[in-house]
């Protein structure tokens, strides 16, 4: 069921993002998923991060049960229509006084996703805020098409928007309080600065496109999908089953490693 209003729609496909939704999970509902994270961390090797825990939503019942909380994909629907499928996800974390910081880009230069219609959601787990870190969007630079990215050499990042690409000062920061969420288009021009503050800085990033959109299989063959509302008339990508187990990792060697940056 569609839920976005036409105002917030609209709002969408202008300036690319959107932020202000109430909460998707209250204060005690946050808890408990808090405390599911934790159990999910409990299968990560010694050399791995929060950062490992990528498409895990193909082998944990209770991750992909988060990626499909219905409110959440009533949300998509209003943006993406009544026929998608979920890809990825991703916990993004940044310990407190981390000097980590993500360059500005575009996600769909990284993807080889056609045609460009995807919405990644953002739900905070904890609160985000300037800050800590909160990531930062250029409003309206989805409309410009792919921008030129440069070779970096920041811990995280290969490559970086070129500056003077957009308009720096235009950014807006997305600040949320746990438990809400942010959307944003696959060509937004986002990037996030270090963890100041001495909180954490959680956040899931869940990936979903319309069922028109194929992936390249030379450049990602580990790319699946789950269809999680309507119907796929394409069949342009591979089908992964849902999971069994709850908390069951996904090994190593079936990560997709889709993008060299860090949200």
């Amino acid at each position: 069921m569609a839920l976005l209003s036409q105002d917030q729609v609209d709002f969408y496909k202008r300036e690319g993002y959107l932020i202000g939704l109430p909460k998707v999970f209250d204060e005690e509902q946050m808890k408990s998923l808090n405390e599911g994270l934790q159990s999910l961390v409990g299968q990560l090797d010694a050399d791995e991060k929060l950062l490992d825990i990528r498409e895990w939503h193909l082998s944990s019942r209770w991750l992909y049960d988060l990626c499909t909380t219905p409110l959440i994909l009533d949300y998509v629907e209003s943006l993406l229509g009544p026929n998608f499928y979920l890809w990825g996800s991703q916990f993004f974390a940044k310990e407190p006084r981390s000097k980590s910081r993500v360059g500005w880009h575009q996600d769909s230069y990284y993807w080889p996703l056609s045609p460009h219609h995807s919405v990644t959601v953002w739900l905070a787990f904890t609160d985000v805020d300037v800050a800590n870190g909160a990531m930062y969007v250029i409003p309206g630079s989805h409309r410009a098409g792919l921008i030129k990215h440069i070779t970096t050499e920041e811990e995280f990042l290969n490559l970086e928007l070129e500056l003077g690409s957009f308009r720096e000062q235009d950014k807006v920061a997305l600040e949320m309080k746990a438990g809400q969420l942010s959307l944003h288009d696959d060509a937004m021009v986002h990037g996030s600065p270090a963890n100041n503050s001495d909180r954490w800085r959680i956040g899931l990033t869940i990936r979903y496109s319309a069922t028109d959109v194929k992936c390249d299989l030379s450049k990602a063959p580990l790319f699946k999908t789950m269809l999680v509302r309507g119907e796929d008339t394409f069949n342009h990508n591979p089908v992964a089953p849902i999971p069994a187990e709850p908390y069951a990792r996904l090994p190593k060697d079936q990560y997709l490693h889709m993008e060299r940056v860090i949200k």
